[in-house]
């Protein structure tokens, strides 16, 4: 197996939780565009990212394709399927190779009954994810578009990476809940200001200092 990622999640997990990640869970592999579950799937696993890049979506009830965020190595998910077991409130799609461990629901729960103390990582991982749920809900209600992704292309481009995103201007309308063409409009903008470059193969952040002054963080 490929070893544990010290980022994202795992960075602060504890030794009981990666041990078990290690002992236990079974390793999944998926090609790019490979799907690991559809949004209405029975959820009975929780899984963490090891190498790659995962998409998490969601379609309405009129078909539009919702964008909500992109996972990297190191990010456990799934978490809700171990407390409230259910359907999928949401899609999982590989973009590139992805490399996974899937640790089933009996599995994990069988595990907390011995060693109580791995509650305390699923419960700090579900906080977690109930705070970047109603920081998503408060910007996509609350704030203009251009913040909303100023904000996306800070958080899909972290500090220390070139600043290149392999996304289409669509990709990015999902991403923010906005039409492609307010999408284009926007970027177009800060392309005159020389704060990004737009391609066809994406965009490049060029001032990430100016970008993070239009994502306002004092608002955050």
């Amino acid at each position: 197996m490929v070893s544990l990622p010290t980022t994202g999640f795992l960075s602060g997990a504890s030794d009981r939780l990666r041990d078990m990640l290690d002992s236990q869970a079974s390793e999944i592999t998926l090609a790019s565009g490979d799907t690991l579950f559809e949004q209405g799937d029975t959820g009975e696993a929780l899984f963490a990212l090891i190498e790659g890049e995962l998409e998490l979506s969601v379609l309405s009830s009129t078909g539009r394709k919702h964008t909500l965020d992109r996972l990297r190595a190191g990010a456990v998910f799934g978490e809700i399927a171990l407390f409230d077991p259910g359907v999928r409130t949401a899609s999982a799609h590989a973009v590139g190779l992805c490399s996974l461990r899937r640790l089933r629901r009996r599995d994990v729960l069988a595990k907390i009954q011995q060693h109580p103390e791995l509650a305390e990582d699923l419960l700090r991982l579900a906080g977690q994810r109930m705070r970047w749920m109603s920081t998503q809900l408060n910007e996509q209600v609350f704030m203009p578009l251009p913040v909303r992704l100023a904000r996306k292309l800070l958080h899909l481009s972290p500090e220390g990476q070139d600043g290149r995103l392999a996304l289409s201007q669509s990709e990015l309308a999902e991403y923010v809940g906005a039409t492609r063409e307010a999408v284009s409009k926007t970027l177009a903008g800060w392309k005159r200001n020389d704060i990004l470059e737009i391609s066809r193969g994406g965009v490049e952040i060029l001032d990430r200092a100016e970008l993070e002054v239009l994502a306002e963080p004092d608002m955050i």
